[in-house]
């Protein structure tokens, strides 16, 4: 089923979770600027992982940041937050606004062309505040967004906009998996932002 609904009101998901899109919330030129000011200042490295023992490294970059050098262990790798950039900061407060919710994290991702996507997966590492919700910033070329069911295997999928906003809360991540499919129509950049709660073990 593909969505074409900018309600941030209504759920996208028909069941076993929540997810809102909230469409476009810059304009084409401040969409923009952030992207361009992200290009440049965001710490970019290829991503790792391990599967089946076997280090794999991702054309993907990705990068990683929040309020303290908290480790975020996914794909058997550990990655260390980096502090803030002065970007970064600014979307986390609009962010904030737009949602009603607080972050304390970003995990970004940097994918050169249509070629490159993700598998897929759940958020549900043990760092991440359970049931919490993650907003989803996206930046660049147009690519669809896919989730499907863990059993009843029903797909949904909707196109993730330059300077849009999506949120996924609630039982999301436990019921459903999503993925970010390859595309050989995709010739551009594109960025994405996830904001998220990591928990400290203070508060565990």
């Amino acid at each position: 089923m593909d969505l074409f609904n900018n309600d941030p009101n209504q759920n996208l998901l028909p069941y076993g979770g929540v997810v809102r899109y909230f469409g476009k919330i810059f304009d084409y030129q401040k969409a923009n600027h952030f992207f361009e000011r992200m290009m440049k200042t965001v710490e970019w490295k290829n991503d790792e992982a391990v599967i089946f023992g076997k280090r794999i490294v991702t054309k993907r970059k990705v990068a990683w940041y929040g309020d303290f050098p908290f480790e975020y262990t996914y794909s058997n790798k550990t990655k260390t937050a980096l502090p803030w950039t002065q970007e970064l900061l600014e979307l986390k407060a609009i962010i904030e606004t737009q949602t009603g919710e607080t972050f304390n994290s970003c995990l970004l991702n940097l994918y050169h062309d249509g070629s490159e996507g993700m598998a897929w997966h759940s958020d549900g590492e043990k760092d991440l505040k359970k049931d919490g919700t993650i907003a989803s910033l996206s930046f660049g070329a147009t690519r669809r967004f896919s989730f499907k069911h863990k059993e009843t295997k029903e797909t949904i999928s909707i196109n993730l906009e330059h300077g849009s906003l999506l949120i996924m809360t609630g039982k999301t991540q436990t019921n459903w998996l999503h993925r970010l499919p390859p595309t050989k129509l995709v010739k551009n950049h594109r960025i994405n932002l996830t904001f998220r709660t990591i928990i400290l073990d203070s508060t565990v």
